[in-house]
């Protein structure tokens, strides 16, 4: 994928940010993504007062992805409030890796990444797989 249409991502993700609800840390992400057949999909994050259940941006770019048809991630942004990229949480790596696998390409602080170096030796669907046809389970 080419530097412009990683900038319109990175465009789209800020957008989306401005219009997230935080109003307890007043901490804003945006997120955008790729889907396999091109839609742009973007989530922002969604504070509680309870803060466990705070949804991030990458839930709501995730549930995006279903919702408006299914398919697998193929390239990653995630951006503050002011558009300065930042990386997810371990919790939201792991979403993103069973959405979008070892091969989604992320733009992260350290530049271009795969899923596969940035989380890598992942656990995952092939593992349920694996182990669901084991009889010494």
């Amino acid at each position: 994928m080419d530097q412009e249409r990683w900038d319109d991502l990175k465009v789209a993700a800020t957008e989306v940010a401005a219009r997230a609800y935080a109003p307890y840390s007043n901490y804003r992400v945006g997120a955008a993504a790729l889907a396999d057949d091109g839609r742009l999909l973007v989530g922002c994050n969604v504070e509680n007062a309870a803060y466990g259940v705070t949804l991030c941006a990458e839930c709501g770019l995730v549930s995006q992805l279903h919702a408006t048809g299914g398919g697998r991630l193929t390239h990653f942004v995630c951006v503050d409030g002011a558009g300065e990229v930042i990386m997810p949480c371990g919790r939201c790596r792991q979403l993103l890796f069973e959405h979008g696998g070892r091969d989604l390409q992320m733009m992260t602080v350290s530049g271009l990444r795969s899923m596969a170096e940035v989380l890598p030796d992942a656990f995952g669907p092939d593992d349920l797989a694996t182990f669901a046809g084991r009889t010494d389970a």
